[in-house]
């Protein structure tokens, strides 16, 4: 890991650049694809583009001229693309064009033009297939993009003109995109804003406040996930957009700057190389695990310090207040229902939900039905029910009905124990704070002998039941209840209109039925649905209360 101590942040992120690009340089005989094993040079031809990309990019984004390691890259690509053995596959392979085109336009960008190379590239994007198959709208970009800076004619559409089939521009939802569809946003952006040099004609319905919100959503997953590779990508879109005062661009470059290894390298998340291909050579998969995201970091750099680089405050994005009301209530009113169709004793959580939704819409009636059943229902219950269900359950369970006014002998016997212990103990244990406050908040405990019992100290906020980084994979193994989870946690931590929560919200309301009830079970039989479905219930209505109290909705039905 690097040791840099914490100082000027320029000056330590040219550090950043000056070691990624050394380390590419001592082994820039690896991006050689005559060099490299029959089953590495479709890799190596890929490591060789990137590489000179970075050089070309260097070229144009900084003025002094190129010298030591960025000159010994641009003459070693060089070198390779004037052999026949590498350009003249150009002829033989239309469909693999970009991996030509790229090398020849960084030579171009660097001054090193040749023309017997372009003239190859010219015929092949006019042979009527280089240029012409079918590919999805960023590859798309892609092309164009590489085609201007080679210089070389087309008949295709202007980029501006693609722009608005890209994901980008669709309005993604966050916690659905893999990494795939990360890297589409990521290098939709590269191309359309000519990494930072040109301002794209946005589609008119197209929000660049978002476009960075998105940005900056995607970097807490990604950080959070510890993906160096896309931390960077994500960082470096950023900087094409002329955004430097992010926070999360800062989090982003300390990430990278610590996990920047002494050498230079910066590592790969896991699955950059088959392990068939590595073939137990370690110094081999050193090298192919590292080598694009250490050239990922060196251009963050490079595009931070670069004078020509656009600069401009951050956009503010809209924040839409989440609209939960109608569905809260929905789902409060399906879940007493079924609710008071099941033995009270396992389905207290439920109703403990339901009158904590009720209050927070401020429609105590939703809850009360239920609430005199239960009620009557528990009168002589076991210690042991209340004991199973944890005083959250309980305590949410017991304010609800003092609200109402309702009595529960049962229940009311239980907590009279429970603060009779509670007195004999002189000190509780800080998981246990939580539980004292409730007593104070039903009546039964003093807040002096709670402070007592304390020792004065704040409760410890809960553990996520769903960090940031897992919500994907929530997401895409329909874990509803982890995602409400996500969503409640978040909302009573103050970011309940953070992006990532109003994405996840957003998702939650999509699997509401026109019952009221959340959740898709993919089940036939009745029992096991209405089970599952009042557990994922539970779940988000507990989550769009918290929601909703955070937002202070106005109420806008009856």
């Amino acid at each position: 890991m690097n040791t840099t101590q914490p100082g000027d942040g320029s000056s330590q992120r040219r550090a950043v650049e000056s070691r990624a690009v050394a380390w590419l340089a001592a082994r820039r005989t690896l991006i050689d694809p005559a060099e490299a094993a029959t089953d590495r040079v479709l890799f190596a031809r890929k490591a060789l583009i990137e590489t000179a990309f970075l050089v070309g990019l260097r070229a144009r984004l900084a003025p002094e001229p190129l010298d030591g390691d960025y000159a010994d890259l641009l003459d070693q690509v060089e070198g390779i693309a004037a052999r026949p053995s590498y350009r003249e596959l150009i002829a033989r392979d239309e469909a693999a064009l970009l991996l030509y085109a790229g090398t020849y336009a960084a030579l171009r960008l660097c001054g090193r033009e040749d023309p017997e190379f372009r003239q190859l590239l010219t015929q092949a994007a006019a042979g009527g297939y280089a240029a012409a198959f079918e590919r999805i709208p960023y590859r798309q970009l892609d092309l164009l993009h590489t085609l201007e800076l080679c210089g070389v004619p087309h008949t295709l559409p202007a980029m501006d003109d693609v722009l608005p089939f890209t994901l980008l521009c669709q309005r993604p939802n966050v916690i659905k995109l893999s990494d795939r569809d990360i890297y589409a946003l990521t290098h939709t952006i590269f191309y359309a804003t000519d990494f930072g040099l040109r301002e794209p004609r946005w589609p008119r319905d197209f929000d660049p406040g978002a476009a960075v919100e998105l940005l900056e959503a995607l970097l807490v997953l990604t950080l959070g996930q510890q993906n160096a590779d896309l931390v960077g990508e994500l960082l470096c879109c950023l900087l094409c957009l002329g955004v430097r005062d992010s926070g999360e661009a800062r989090r982003a470059w300390e990430f990278l700057t610590a996990v920047q290894e002494a050498d230079g390298r910066v590592n790969g998340p896991a699955g950059v190389v088959h392990p068939g291909l590595a073939d137990g050579d370690d110094a081999y998969r050193h090298w192919a695990t590292g080598y694009h995201t250490t050239i990922v970091a060196a251009l963050a750099a490079l595009l931070d310090r670069s004078p020509r680089v656009v600069r401009r405050p951050r956009p503010s994005a809209p924040t839409p207040r989440p609209a939960v009301e109608q569905p809260l209530r929905r789902a409060v009113v399906w879940l007493a229902d079924t609710s008071g169709r099941h033995a009270p004793a396992t389905s207290l959580p439920a109703a403990a939900a339901v009158a904590h939704a009720a209050e927070a819409l401020a429609e105590p009636e939703l809850a009360r039905p239920l609430l005199l059943d239960f009620s009557a229902r528990l009168a002589d219950a076991d210690a042991e029910v209340w004991q199973g269900h944890g005083m959250e359950v309980v305590g949410e369970f017991a304010h609800g009905l003092r609200a109402h006014g309702i009595t529960c002998a049962s229940l009311d016997l239980f907590l009279k124990s429970t603060v009779a212990a509670v007195e004999l103990l002189d000190r509780v244990p800080p998981q246990a704070v939580h539980n004292v406050r409730r007593l104070v908040g039903l009546g039964l405990l003093t807040p002096q002998r709670a402070a007592a019992l304390t020792g004065g100290a704040d409760a410890p906020h809960p553990a996520p039941e769903t960090a940031a980084a897992d919500l994907p994979g929530a997401w895409k193994n329909y874990h509803l209840g982890h995602l409400a989870g996500f969503v409640r946690d978040s909302a009573r931590a103050g970011r309940a209109q953070h992006r990532i929560t109003r994405d996840t919200v957003s998702f939650l309301l999509t699997q509401q039925s026109s019952c009221g009830a959340f959740g898709r079970p993919a089940c036939d039989d009745p029992s096991t649905r209405e089970r599952t479905m009042m557990s994922w219930t539970q779940s988000a209505v507990t989550a769009l209360a918290a929601v909703h109290t955070a937002c202070g909705a106005v109420r806008t039905g009856p």
